[in-house]
């Protein structure tokens, strides 16, 4: 059953950000042969739309608008709204990020349509779209499909692969006028903290501490593992409430909930809140002194040591297997 998928790319200082090929990827295995339309919505973006093609996208809409250079829910609501209408999919896909958790409930309550959100794995079966989520924070996984309406759904990051990028790829680039009005928000400034290089939620690799860092110093071989391994610095709630860190930094069940492909924990004993953040993380490895923390429980590998050992250790080891592989 051929279906026509809306998905919706995100960008970050006019840079594309990797959930917008994941869920073209997405909205492909939906599609069944049908056809995947990409939104763009911003200012000066529609050079942009020539990457979402080449990663699989059909063909691309452009709301351009000055409004729109910076993310409210009103403005891009209406953006969306408008392009919704005028394409007539038959599905939507955003990605479960911090704006596609705040725009979603918004579509989905204007459109009256169901919404399945943070999905984590897509299968079809009998022509049903059967999307899996986690729940109970992330001890169980629940299976749903949309049986009425529009299909509209929001993927967690780093779950669905994007496709292999064909720069031999074309399609069609559209603009999409829409009047912008009647704003409740309009931002002023943006200020950002300057973390790490690496996004923390679409972080290949992550390099997290908990209390047992010690102090704000003691993060500093937690940020050297994380430029060798081309990755990003987390902590658990315990070493943000302690100062050690910014709140921007943690994960967990009120931080960020993240799926690299590699969480070294570092000093983090494995409370509950914690590892609902992480748990699905595809390899976990676990360095704790306590033989007995709770977060050996969910590592694929653990090592019982000091992380001020073993963390300069592994450095090391790396960046000499890296010299090897490049000499």
């Amino acid at each position: 059953m051929a279906r026509k998928i809306l998905v919706l790319a995100e960008t970050r200082e006019q840079v594309l950000r990797n959930v917008s090929y994941e869920v073209i990827a997405a909205g492909k295995e939906i599609s069944e042969g049908g056809e995947v339309v990409s939104v763009l919505i911003g200012e000066n973006i529609s050079s942009l739309a020539s990457e979402l093609i080449h990663y699989g996208a059909d063909r691309v809409v452009t709301v351009e608008d000055a409004k729109l250079s910076t993310y409210t829910p009103d403005g891009y609501a209406q953006a969306l709204l408008a392009t919704i209408k005028e394409e007539n999919p038959e599905a939507i896909i955003i990605g479960h990020t911090a704006l596609g958790k705040d725009l979603s409930p918004k579509i989905a309550a204007k459109l009256q349509l169901g919404l399945i959100s943070d999905v984590t794995a897509i299968e079809i079966t009998g022509g049903n779209v059967i999307f899996s989520r986690p729940i109970y924070s992330g001890k169980a996984f629940e299976k749903q499909i949309i049986t009425d309406g529009l299909i509209f759904a929001t993927i967690r990051p780093n779950n669905i692969n994007p496709l292999r990028k064909d720069d031999t790829r074309t399609g069609e680039t559209h603009s999409l006028s829409v009047e912008i009005k009647d704003l409740r928000t309009i931002v002023k400034e943006v200020v950002r903290k300057a973390t790490e290089s690496v996004d923390l939620s679409e972080a290949k690799v992550i390099i997290a501490g908990g209390r047992g860092v010690k102090s704000e110093e003691g993060f500093e071989p937690l940020k050297e593992l994380a430029h060798v391994l081309g990755g990003a610095v987390g902590a658990s709630r315990g070493a943000c409430d302690a100062n050690y860190c910014d709140y921007s930094l943690q994960i967990g069940q009120t931080g960020k909930v993240v799926t690299p492909d590699l969480y070294i924990a570092c000093g983090i004993s494995g409370a509950i809140q914690h590892l609902a953040g992480m748990s699905n993380s595809k390899v976990i490895v676990a360095i704790n002194k306590d033989p007995e923390a709770n977060i050996f429980n969910v590592a694929d590998y653990g090592i019982v040591g000091d992380l001020f050992e073993v963390v300069p250790l592994l450095t090391e080891e790396i960046k000499a297997l890296k010299l090897n592989v490049n000499s």
